[in-house]
């Protein structure tokens, strides 16, 4: 498994840009396919973005297409979320997650938190109106 640690979190007003970084340790890191998902207070979490160890699909949440992207550098190890046109509603602990790219049911394991090996420890977003 790998261990991941999330960072670049904060407080931003309406309209701001965010960049999100998750930092992964383990010589696997490119056979994972990773993820982002987000908890509000009070609410389960939720799937934001994907990005697939082939490929390179980038599935997302209706809720953010076309303002957050993901994007992973195996190089380096990491893993991105660069949010733009920051909405209140975006207001979260954003978690980076990862799943063997060698269990098989992807397509249907993707959006579901329970189907993720490990997880980061969460870094708080809060957008201000």
């Amino acid at each position: 498994q790998v261990q991941l640690v999330e960072s670049g979190g904060g407080l931003v007003q309406a309209g701001g840009s965010l960049r999100l970084s998750c930092a992964a340790s383990g010589r696997t890191f490119s056979t994972y396919n990773l993820a982002w998902f987000r908890q509000a207070p009070g609410k389960e979490r939720e799937f934001v973005a994907a990005v697939t160890w082939i490929g390179g699909n980038t599935p997302y949440s209706d809720s953010v297409k076309g303002r957050f992207t993901i994007s992973r550098d195996n190089g380096e190890n990491t893993l991105y979320l660069q949010m733009n046109t920051l909405k209140p509603e975006d207001t979260a602990v954003y978690y980076c997650a990862a799943r063997s790219g060698l269990r098989p049911g992807w397509d249907t394991a993707v959006f579901s938190p329970n189907e993720y090996d490990s997880w980061g420890q969460g870094t708080q977003v809060t957008v201000s109106s």
